[in-house]
Formats: C-alpha cells, sequence, structure tokens
C-alpha cells in the first residue's frame, strides 16, 4: 500500500486481511513521508514499512522506480493507493497495469481530482460517494470496481459529507480489493471484466468497520 498520511483506508484494509477468509495480505507499506501517521499503524500490526522521500529524486520516473524496486523485494502482486498524494508516472502505471487500484471521494467520473465535496456542495448534486477504481495514466481516469454513494443533505458542510463519505471508502475499498485479489475483476480491453459467480462470491467478505 502507498499512503501519504493517516493511512485510514490503509487500516480498513489492514483489519480486513486479518480475517481468514480474506484473499489477500498486506505485506508492504510505502509512505513518500517520514511523518505519515499511517506508518505507525502498520508497524503496530507488524506490517512493513518503508519511507522513500519523492523530494530526493530528479523526476517522478526514477521516484516510482525506487518504489517499484521496494514492492517486487516484498513480492507484492497488487498495489493499493490509500492517500497517496503523488500523480504516478505512465511507466508505473503501464507496469502494474490491473493490479493498481485507489479509492476516489467521488462518484467517478464526477468531480475528479482534489476538493471532492466542496466542489460537489457547490455545484448541488443530490448524490455523492467513493469509488474504487483501477489506475491508468490518466488521473482518477480507470475503469471502475466498485462504487459507493450517500445523498447530499441540506445542512451538509464539506467536512460532514466528507465524513460519510469516508465511512463508505472504509467499507467499499476492502471488498473491491478482494475482488481484485480473488481474480473476480479484471481489465479486458481498458475495461472493467467481471469473472464468474462463484469468484465473486468467494472474494466478497464482510470487512470489519474502521472509524475515520
Amino acid at each position: 500500500m502507498l499512503i501519504s498520511g493517516r493511512g485510514s483506508n490503509m487500516a480498513a484494509l489492514i483489519a480486513a486481511a486479518k480475517q481468514p477468509d480474506y484473499p489477500a495480505k498486506i505485506v508492504l507499506v510505502i509512505s513518500n513521508k517520514a511523518g505519515a501517521p499511517g506508518l505507525k499503524i502498520a508497524e503496530a500490526e507488524g506490517i512493513e514499512t518503508a519511507v522513500i522521500p519523492h523530494k530526493g529524486f530528479v523526476d517522478r520516473d526514477s521516484f516510482d522506480l525506487a518504489m517499484t524496486v521496494k514492492l517486487e523485494r516484498a513480492q507484492a502482486d497488487i498495489v493499493c493507493l490509500a492517500g497517496f498524494m503523488r500523480l504516478l508516472s505512465a511507466t508505473f502505471c503501464k507496469q502494474w497495469e490491473g493490479r493498481l487500484i485507489n479509492v476516489h471521494p467521488a462518484l467517478l467520473p464526477a468531480f475528479k481530482g482534489l476538493d471532492t465535496h466542496a466542489r460537489a456542495l457547490t455545484t448541488g448534486v443530490k448524490i455523492h460517494g467513493a469509488t474504487v477504481h483501477f489506475v491508468v495514466p490518466e488521473m482518477d481516469g480507470g475503469p471502475i470496481i466498485a462504487q459507493a454513494a450517500v445523498p447530499v443533505l441540506d445542512n451538509d458542510t464539506e467536512e460532514t459529507l466528507g465524513h460519510r463519505v469516508l465511512v463508505q471508502e472504509h467499507r467499499l475499498y476492502p471488498i473491491a480489493l478482494s475482488l481484485v485479489a480473488a481474480g473476480a475483476v479484471t481489465i479486458e480491453n481498458g475495461r472493467t471484466h467481471c469473472g464468474s459467480i462463484a469468484d465473486a462470491g468467494a472474494a466478497l467478505v464482510s470487512p470489519a468497520p474502521v472509524e475515520p
């Protein structure tokens, strides 16, 4: 997993992976920031961590290559972005294509990028939510794996709306990872492909709740 901050979605994935029937194991957490609170959470769970400060590299490709070296040494099969606040190079996205996923706090393709809750309120939409998607070179443009919606209330603020969306992120991300890890959801010809009902049923476990 790649993080930059508190790692609440990372914690949700760690909690889900503790279940004996979960099809994925968390083997490594990488942060581009040495002070990321999520690192302490991972370390407390006995998970290997690494810090790779992006400012120490001459370009994006060099930084991404350093992450790939760490990921391959850990024998990672899937990479989950969990609040990782860096754009990834096209080379990295291509190398991990179909094995690189992200959770975004909006119902893509709406509200790509930052400040999604504020933009949702300004636009006046009545439904907002979260999306887990495969990562491609286009920012927030990869095939969608799963989505969860929340209503936008008349008295919502950016904070209240964001809290409800985060609750759904914590529920959705472990389910989406389980589908990818079990091979129930893949990329084919640039689109999401769903496998057999048996694969999906085996992957759909109930994740442990994590407080935002």
